[in-house]
């Protein structure tokens, strides 16, 4: 018996030694900006995070937000940094499947963001009453600030939006409704942005500062029309299951980017911003609730 307990005690340490390895690591990018960009944004990230944890690091960049939702859901990917609506949704199917880890922390020491509607400045287009009867872009289905909030915040005060504008359309991503609106393809459309510091510029972080540093458009060109509410900026999230020691890794060699790579903190973060402080689950609880009521 004492044998057979010692052969027991022995696998089960051999199984918790190798539950703790992992032999590669996997970040999902989600879709916003074309997958060259979010590449490149991001390949410092993916080589500290390599160094530090001595496996193979790699970048994923799926064409839609669900991607990602899906790889974390399934296990092929390790850890994202999310939007509030791609959380809830993961939540909301697997409360066990990610942890939140980190959030945004902006310039003003703000944890939260703002959708804006915007038009071409030459459009004649001035304020959101202007935009009854043209065409209008939201980004994609999962996307919080490019869908759920303002579709949400602008039926409650105009109506069924497929009455009030003359075409709904869904651009795919921040970038695609960005450049879309400023090419004459969308009257009017929302995006995304910390709304700290000047229009001009992008303000400080979001697509809008993503799209101007890129040169993909002159933002003196757009005008904005209207912002949503205060939306809680997206989590750090990583694979429940992976080792404690490598979420710990992960998780500190990213609170600490700002300080140690503000290059690459500023890549990660779309933009300038001052850090990357912890959050949580409750945090999302408001975009969860909406979510649901959205049916989504």
């Amino acid at each position: 018996m004492k044998k057979l307990l010692a052969l027991l005690a022995a696998t089960t340490c051999i199984g918790t030694a190798h539950a703790q390895e992992i032999k590669e690591f996997n970040i999902g990018i989600l879709g916003g900006e074309n997958a060259q960009d979010r590449m490149t944004s991001n390949e410092c990230y993916r080589a500290a995070i390599e160094k530090e944890l001595g496996v193979p690091v790699k970048l994923f960049t799926p064409a839609d937000y669900d991607g990602v939702i899906q790889g974390l859901l399934g296990g092929t990917l390790d850890m994202a940094w999310l939007g509030a609506s791609a959380y809830a949704k993961i939540y909301m199917t697997d409360a066990k499947a990610v942890e939140v880890e980190l959030t945004k922390q902006n310039l003003n020491d703000s944890t939260g963001y703002y959708s804006i509607a915007f038009a071409r400045k030459d459009s004649g287009i001035t304020s959101m009453e202007d935009t009854k009867g043209k065409s209008f872009a939201f980004a994609e289905p999962n996307s919080t600030s490019g869908y759920l909030v303002p579709a949400a915040e602008l039926t409650a005060k105009y109506g069924p939006l497929d009455k009030f504008f003359s075409e709904v359309k869904m651009s795919g991503g921040h970038e695609q409704t960005i450049v879309g609106v400023n090419n004459g393809d969308f009257d009017a459309g929302v995006s995304w942005a910390d709304g700290v510091g000047n229009w001009e510029d992008g303000y400080s972080s979001g697509a809008f500062r993503k799209a101007a540093d890129a040169g993909l458009v002159d933002m003196n060109n757009l005008v904005e029309l209207w912002r949503s509410s205060l939306i809680p900026e997206g989590p750090m999230v990583v694979r429940a299951a992976l080792p404690a020691d490598v979420k710990e890794k992960v998780t500190k060699l990213t609170a600490d980017l700002w300080e140690t790579d503000k290059a690459c903190a500023y890549g990660v973060a779309a933009g300038d911003a001052k850090d990357f402080v912890p959050a949580s689950h409750d945090m999302y609880l408001g975009i969860i609730e909406a979510r649901k009521l959205s049916g989504e």
